[in-house]
């Protein structure tokens, strides 16, 4: 080991549009924290990110804005991206260290210009060599799946921004399908449906406090009621309400339908031999959207295929790209390449 390599410190990191986890080789996980920053409106300057910008959103004041920096998956404010990174980096390292490599997990159908987005901010950052790793791939891994064996596999990664199905296998991804139907389209739904159903006005996180609560895409065993806080649209007056959980369903059935219908558009485009392997393998489902109650038993219904939803999900992208910066030369095929012009 030489003497800059004691200082350095290579990480992983899944930029996702709800969280962003960071993992320091070595170390494992250190940082699981709400991609969301909030900063001053005239310096540009981060007041604070993560869980205490949360605290922060909805209760702001006109000097302060709070936003979500990644949208769909990628980088949506350059600028504040980039200080989210900068700040969330230097939280787990501090300024003593240098980061020789980072390796960012990112949507499978992101573009060049975004990747190209995603490599400059993280060089910015501090970061002098920048790899990227498609989300499917590295929740695959995260989960231990074997993803050098000439075996079909398919994943079906759900987060806040986007949903990532993928066939995988001999450490590259057959096909996919990558939708910007995820966590953050529910939450919308659900605030949606009290908006026309209910006259109430709901925040974003109650939507999404709601969603995890009783959300659910499949008829529940015990169907449950529960009170709702609120603004009345008509009278403008703080109100609460009561809904329950078949009502949220309801909500939630849109978005559900159109991750299922890109599951079976995946498994149409699955060459014979690869869809012999699911049938016997099963579907894996990681991110936090596994967490929607009865989602796996609803795609198990709607595909007749096995379908597991993943040890700590929410996790596994992280724990598949820490993999990978642990051995970046076994997993070098696994990398999004550069494409050359």
């Amino acid at each position: 080991m030489g003497f800059l390599d004691f200082f350095s410190s290579d990480i992983a990191m899944d930029l996702g549009t709800a969280n962003t986890l960071i993992y320091m080789k070595g170390k494992g996980i250190v940082l699981n924290e709400p991609s969301i920053v909030a900063f001053d409106r005239n310096t540009k300057k981060i007041i604070a990110l993560g869980n205490k910008a949360k605290e922060m959103q909805g209760r702001e004041h006109k000097e302060i804005k709070v936003t979500r920096p990644i949208r769909d998956g990628v980088i949506a404010d350059f600028e504040i991206a980039e200080g989210m990174i900068r700040a969330f980096i230097r939280k787990v390292r501090g300024n003593s260290l240098l980061s020789k490599r980072i390796i960012v997990a990112v949507p499978s159908g992101i573009t060049e210009v975004e990747k190209r987005a995603v490599r400059d901010s993280a060089e910015h950052a501090g970061a002098k060599e920048v790899h990227l790793i498609a989300e499917p791939m590295a929740a695959a891994i995260g989960i231990g799946i074997d993803v050098e064996a000439p075996v079909g596999n398919m994943i079906i990664d759900i987060g806040g921004g986007t949903t990532e199905i993928a066939v995988i296998a001999l450490s590259g991804i057959v096909n996919e399908e990558s939708i910007r139907i995820a966590g953050d389209e529910m939450n919308y739904a659900i605030a949606q449906y009290f908006k026309k159903n209910h006259n109430i006005l709901i925040g974003e996180r109650t939507a999404e406090a709601i969603k995890c609560e009783v959300g659910s895409a499949v008829p529940l065993k015990e169907e449950v009621t529960i009170q709702v806080k609120g603004r009345d649209l008509v009278g403008g007056v703080p109100k609460t309400t009561e809904v329950s959980s078949v009502e949220i369903r309801e909500a939630l059935n849109e978005a559900v339908v159109q991750i299922v219908d890109a599951v079976k558009q995946t498994l149409e485009r699955t060459p014979p031999e690869l869809s012999a392997d699911i049938l016997d393998r099963g579907v894996m489902i990681t991110g936090g959207g596994a967490l929607l109650k009865g989602l796996d038993e609803r795609i198990r219904m709607e595909t007749n295929l096995p379908v597991h939803v993943a040890e700590d999900p929410l996790t596994a992208v992280a724990r598949g790209a820490g993999k990978v910066i642990e051995n970046l030369n076994n997993y070098s095929k696994v990398l999004i390449r550069n494409r050359r012009f």
